[in-house]
């Protein structure tokens, strides 16, 4: 530990005593943990299963290619829903996340006794809950299909746009704020011209990196019956179309690629 004598006589540490025993404690610590959590991972796992990973792994790769590629026409169709499913999720989910996030903010909500934790536990609790699971549920309430993506999406979609914008919101200059209410403005004129000109950009790029997580997130929610390719790639697992399923992948990978680069290109033309 470096030490050194200052002008007083005293010797300087980089740390207290009682932070080098903190910081030992927490190494200790972590240490149990992890052992911990490798006699757990011991516990449940067949390591003759892993010793043949390896030889399984190039048995599928070796299935798997080369790619089927007439099957692509077949995959238009379910991308196009992929692309729909998550624009308009995304849209939905923006247009019940903008109040809800009003409602969040200490500076925009109208109660911060009952309104505003009413929205942060909408928040947290679109949060909470995977896509994937959110489709589940609804494939089970309002049957297979699309429709149930789309509200999964927008469910998913309330929790994280709603987040980043009351934070957004809670940022703002203040001072812009009192210049407009000096004028007499009402409140909606206040959010109007004081307001959401000063999120309006990171509105925007939050709602189009969102859209770009949910295409990537739209893909496999086919998987549990909300429609787009990843009913497609469930069906070719099944049938074990390996060809068929390096051909999905490969869709999904330049479609996920494509939305990066819009997004991209979006985002930093706003900001």
């Amino acid at each position: 530990m470096p030490v050194s004598h200052g002008l007083d006589g005293r010797i300087w540490r980089r740390r207290t005593r009682r932070s080098d025993w903190v910081r030992y404690a927490a190494w200790v610590a972590l240490a149990i943990l992890f052992a911990f959590s490798w006699e757990v991972m011991n516990r449940g796992t067949l390591w003759v299963f892993v010793e043949d990973a390896p030889r399984q792994a190039a048995d599928l790769a070796a299935r798997s290619w080369p790619p089927r590629w007439e099957y692509l026409p077949r995959l238009w169709q379910p991308l196009w829903d992929t692309i729909n499913m998550a624009t308009l999720g995304t849209l939905i989910g923006t247009i019940i996340a903008v109040p809800v996030a009003f409602m969040a903010a200490r500076n925009t909500t109208p109660s911060a006794m009952v309104l505003r934790p009413a929205a942060l536990f909408i928040i947290v609790a679109s949060r909470s809950i995977n896509s994937l699971i959110w489709a589940l549920l609804l494939v089970t309430i309002v049957g297979p299909g699309l429709l149930a993506g789309i509200i999964a999406i927008a469910l998913r979609s309330i929790g994280f746009i709603g987040k980043l914008l009351y934070e957004a919101i809670e940022e703002i200059d203040p001072g812009q704020v009192e210049a407009v209410k000096a004028t007499g403005a009402s409140q909606a004129q206040v959010i109007d011209y004081a307001i959401v000109p000063q999120v309006l950009p990171a509105f925007a790029g939050i709602t189009v990196f969102r859209w770009d997580i949910n295409i990537r997130e739209s893909a496999i929610l086919g998987l549990v019956g909300a429609g787009g390719l990843g009913l497609n790639l469930q069906a070719s697992l099944n049938m074990l179309a390996w060809s068929q399923v390096t051909v999905i992948f490969a869709l999904i990978l330049i479609t996920v690629l494509v939305s990066e680069w819009v997004s991209a290109k979006v985002r930093h033309a706003i900001i």
